[in-house]
């Protein structure tokens, strides 16, 4: 068929629906459903460029445009490949290996009877060990943990190819660890843990104190990766970063029903926080959340080609001169014309703040949302909040669609 003729051919077919919708009933049209044109035009674009996508994609290859997926789910091997996945980060995470150079370690037993001597087949006796291990899971699973799971460094928790739910008990932490990966988990509905003893390691179990309740807290950790996982409704944080952390990124999540989603940086006067970088990048910010998204102290942060279609107070924040580099994002704002703003700077006036360095580039604004802008515009600190190439935000919708935990199936592509 003729370029003009596929282009006229798919036109009449998505905009049909439309105008038999405009034409079938005049009480079918109202001015809350149709207030501008253009965006109707814009929105059978949208459609028409989806379509030849998905089919280019369908057909021709498995590419998404999202570089850490494109990286292993052509693999219709993957079950058999699983460290691969340790090849594929991107961001100021990328060198987190997990435990790719360590055993397949299998989780068969949901249970954890006993956080100070956990038996083998737990996911709590695979954590502590000293060596580099690859957790994957024997089948679906709802781990509910007595307290938190405290990690020793080089692991992996990898829940592809079944539905394993952290749930319903303290969560997960990683603290004063390195080279941690956590992917295709769903992790909701944290608790406070602690006032009692916790095994870190085989020759070593201490007292904890009160947790916070997060979903997955970060303490002093490095070179951490999360991605793919589905994460809400935890009693703190959903993702927190503190006390010195770094080279973290935070990738291909989905995140919902949640008040204060993610702190990165303890408080403004812990010094420690000052060199953190932390890549945010292909998540997709959903229904129910209402602020930090995240809320940043001291450090550097990439905002890269994420999707925000929900927020009820703002989505990125900060204080105490953060770095935030936003780049190719998509910020749907919500109907409450007093939240638009997709900033909101902390416990700081405009003359203070105006010399912070946050910047926007190629963002898509949706619905009256709007970025303040501040600092320099060109500062060189741009370079140590700039972690990977940001692609259109007019390709959001597709890098992000396939956001957390995957239904992945042995024998087929992820």
């Amino acid at each position: 068929m003729a370029p003009f003729s596929l282009h006229l051919f798919l036109c009449c077919f998505f905009l049909s629906p439309i105008l038999r919708f405009c034409t079938s009933s005049p009480t079918a049209i109202s001015p809350a459903i149709v207030d501008d044109p253009e965006l109707v035009v814009q929105e059978v674009v949208r459609s028409i460029n989806a379509s030849v996508t998905r089919r280019r994609l369908g057909y021709l290859s498995c590419g998404t445009g999202n570089p850490i997926d494109d990286c292993w789910r052509c693999d219709s091997n993957w079950e058999k490949n699983r460290q691969r996945l340790a090849d594929c980060a991107i961001g100021f995470g990328k060198n987190a290996i997990g435990g790719r150079n360590g055993k397949i370690y299998v989780v068969t037993d949901s249970g954890d009877d006993n956080p100070v001597n956990p038996k083998p087949g737990t996911l709590r006796y695979a954590v502590i060990q000293e060596e580099p291990l690859w957790i994957i899971f024997a089948r679906d699973m709802v781990i509910q943990l007595k307290e938190e799971l405290i990690m020793n460094s080089y692991k992996t928790l990898d829940g592809r190819g079944a539905s394993v739910h952290i749930a319903g008990g303290p969560c997960i932490t990683i603290q004063f660890v390195t080279n941690i990966i956590i992917h295709g988990l769903h992790i909701h509905d944290c608790k406070q843990g602690g006032n009692a003893y916790v095994r870190d390691s085989p020759g070593h179990y201490g007292w904890r104190t009160l947790s916070d309740g997060d979903g997955v807290s970060i303490f002093g950790g490095s070179h951490v990766w999360v991605d793919h996982c589905t994460l809400s409704n935890c009693r703190d944080g959903l993702i927190d970063a503190i006390h010195g952390s770094t080279a973290i990124t935070i990738s291909n999540n989905y995140l919902s029903h949640h008040d204060k989603v993610m702190l990165l940086g303890h408080s403004d006067t812990l010094m420690s926080d000052k060199n953190m970088q932390v890549t945010i990048a292909f998540n997709h910010f959903g229904e129910g959340l209402v602020q930090r998204m995240p809320r940043c102290r001291h450090g550097y942060f990439h905002v890269v080609n994420n999707d925000y279609t929900h927020w009820e107070m703002y989505a990125i924040g900060g204080s105490a001169d953060p770095t935030i580099n936003s780049q190719g994002n998509r910020f749907l704002a919500p109907n409450d014309r007093f939240n638009k703003e997709v900033t909101k700077r902390e416990d700081s006036p405009m003359s203070v703040w105006k010399n912070w360095n946050w910047r926007s580039e190629g963002d898509m604004f949706l619905n009256g949302a709007f970025f303040t802008a501040s600092g320099a515009g060109a500062s060189s600190s741009y370079a140590r909040a700039s972690s990977l190439g940001a692609r259109s935000s007019s390709l959001v919708g597709m890098i992000t669609m396939s956001s957390g935990a995957l239904n992945c199936k042995k024998g087929s592509r992820c």
